[in-house]
């Protein structure tokens, strides 16, 4: 029986962005159901009872992963573990979970997202200058050839794919273990209408001009795919029924390249940048979709909040969050962000506030709700870790 976890992680520090966040919370719902989980870190917010950082006296916000990779081994020859699932690829681990996906498909990914040739092609041919990915990317591909070593739990189906289209991995050392998020968030009301105002103001709605939002949150603006959900914005706006459409941008990203894209276009009275938010179930309470046609994303955890707020979503085939929704029924799917007037058609459908309502009901009548939740992803991991806990008392 499975009751001591060690998770790795870089950093435990959940302001970092999604895979810390994630991790905190896969922590939090295996402690939920019986576990004693602790974290182990190279860096972060130590203190906690079940953090451990193991490298603070190491100068920088970092360190390489062989340092890291010694001071895990010798904790963990000190400290007895049931298991041990780790988010970086050693292979001394039992669990290893590429919550950002595989090196090799966000190297390729990222390069994609700029989109004038010569710095695709730049980024694409300076890659390994950077020696610490080029490390990462090398011990995954270690790590996930070959018939043995760690059990490999994929966040999505897309994930699967990129495991055996990169490395070739057998697809027997492969778990398709779904993302999910923590769900039933409360909303603060108080912050809620705070920002009704300032959407008010911003973008000139009142009641009765019955705007729909259309929501697109995340850090990385480029990567992420705000350049062309502002193309496809203009695009669907010359439609006289996609009138209501307005664009809430939420995210730390650096906005001035896509506020002149914006005024170019003619939409910057449709669009509102708020600058990052502290919680975004606040702000998905006020609008009426969620979008994200991202160039990679494993599996976003924004898509998955929307859906989990009973919002429509529209996304792209490289997100892996799809696995939760039915296209043409939650929301829609489009092959790739830098088709425009596919995001514009979907822009086009979802200004009409009856095929909103429409997706929200299948939403909730389907229950996509509970299939997100955190608390099935902890029941997941625990039914894995039982099978290789059993599978080594076989050995």
């Amino acid at each position: 029986m499975v009751r001591k976890v060690a998770i790795i992680i870089e950093r435990a520090d959940v302001a970092l962005g999604g895979a810390e966040r994630s991790v905190a919370e896969v922590s939090q719902a295996l402690s939920d159901v019986g576990l004693e989980v602790t974290l182990l870190a190279a860096k972060g917010a130590g203190g906690a009872p079940h953090v451990r950082v193991l490298c603070s006296h190491v100068p920088g916000r970092r360190v390489s992963l062989s340092v890291f990779g010694r001071a895990l081994r010798r904790h963990l020859s000190e400290h007895r573990y049931d298991i041990v699932h780790s988010v970086l690829p050693f292979d001394f681990c039992d669990v290893y979970q590429p919550r950002g996906g595989t090196y090799a498909e966000a190297l390729r990914r990222n390069a994609a997202s700029y989109r004038a040739g010569a710095f695709r092609w730049l980024k694409q041919v300076t890659a390994p200058i950077n020696q610490r990915r080029t490390r990462l990317l090398n011990c995954e591909r270690k790590l996930c050839q070959g018939p043995d070593g760690p059990v490999i739990a994929a966040l999505s189906q897309y994930v699967v794919d990129q495991l055996q289209q990169h490395y070739g991995t057998d697809p027997d050392r492969i778990v398709l273990l779904l993302n999910g998020v923590r769900t039933g968030r409360r909303v603060d009301e108080e912050a809620v209408e705070e920002l009704r105002g300032r959407l008010g103001r911003a973008l000139s709605c009142k009641g009765k001009d019955n705007p729909v939002l259309f929501l697109f949150a995340a850090h990385n603006f480029r990567l992420k795919g705000l350049g062309c959900l502002i193309e496809a914005l203009s695009i669907a706006v010359q439609d006289v029924a996609a009138g209501r459409a307005r664009l809430v941008v939420v995210g730390a990203g650096k906005a001035a390249r896509y506020r002149r894209l914006a005024r170019r276009l003619g939409v910057e009275d449709r669009i509102v940048f708020l600058g990052a938010a502290d919680g975004v179930q606040n702000v998905l309470a006020l609008t009426d979709v969620g979008v994200l046609p991202t160039f990679y994303d494993p599996s976003s955890r924004f898509i998955l909040e929307a859906l989990a707020a009973g919002k429509p979503v529209i996304t792209t085939r490289y997100n892996g969050a799809i696995d939760h929704f039915t296209d043409g029924r939650h929301g829609r799917t489009i092959d790739t962000p830098e088709n425009v007037s596919a995001l514009a058609e979907a822009i086009r459908y979802f200004a009409e506030p009856n095929h909103v309502a429409r997706a929200s009901h299948a939403i909730a009548e389907d229950r996509l709700e509970q299939r997100i939740s955190i608390r099935r992803v902890a029941g997941d991991l625990v039914r894995l870790y039982e099978s290789i806990l059993e599978r080594k008392g076989r050995a």
